[in-house]
């Protein structure tokens, strides 16, 4: 398909309705048809790879033309140049989450960029730090704990950024970390633990809301412990 027919999909695929509830939930880029997720995974499964048809579809400026374009971008080829230029574009969250969660974790700069982003000014370039972070926690699986364990220290200094997408982006990451296995759980809910006694209004509710979460996850569960250790739970 051309860029011309693949828009043209995606506008007969999508619905002023749809419109309308995606700025409910904050959603309001520039151009949206308002098309589903699952209608956008249809069609990334039909063009497979192409990462020239990816920047041409992220130069339209359509909300799902650039989610799309995550999804078909090749992250063996995309360049830090190209990436950039795509994060000082963004003008929504999804847009910030999908490109982070479909491209960015598999690029071998992700984590540097996480670094990098943690400190940035505009709010979906930091969003996208720990946007970034989240997405790497579930995919990253060689990652050590290292790695985590040293964003605990951005995620700390991000807290009490009042931004709205910021903050709850600082959440997602500490929540996710929290999540990937029982030594990081329980770093996790010390980080937590800190700033819901912080000074700061953003940072209590980062922590406040990561312990609720945490709390409710049984750190005996298998999928934190060792099979031997599953066995004498089981028992």
């Amino acid at each position: 398909m051309t860029v011309e027919e693949i828009l043209a999909r995606l506008r007969a695929a999508g619905s002023a309705e749809n419109v309308a509830g995606m700025a409910r939930f904050g959603i309001c880029p520039a151009v949206a048809y308002g098309v589903t997720a699952p209608e956008i995974r249809s069609v990334a499964r039909e063009i497979k790879r192409d990462h020239e048809t990816a920047k041409k579809l992220w130069g339209t400026g359509v909300l799902e033309a650039r989610i799309l374009a995550t999804m078909i971008a090749d992250w063996r080829v995309v360049s830090e140049e190209e990436i950039e230029a795509w994060v000082q574009e963004f003008d929504c969250w999804s847009v910030c989450d999908s490109t982070c969660s479909n491209l960015l974790w598999r690029t071998p700069f992700a984590w540097r960029k996480v670094v990098e982003w943690s400190d940035a000014k505009p709010e979906y370039v930091r969003r996208a730090a720990f946007a970034l972070i989240a997405a790497l926690t579930v995919h990253d699986k060689k990652a050590p704990d290292s790695r985590f364990r040293a964003a605990f220290r951005l995620i700390r200094k991000a807290a009490t950024d009042e931004r709205n997408y910021v903050k709850k982006a600082v959440n997602w990451a500490l929540r996710q970390i929290g999540k990937r296995n029982a030594t990081l759980y329980r770093e996790a809910m010390e980080v937590a633990a800190k700033l819901a006694a912080s000074k700061s209004r953003s940072a209590r509710w980062i922590g406040s809301d990561a312990l609720r979460e945490l709390r409710a996850r049984d750190p005996l569960n298998p999928r934190f412990t060792t099979n031997k250790a599953k066995a004498r739970h089981k028992a």
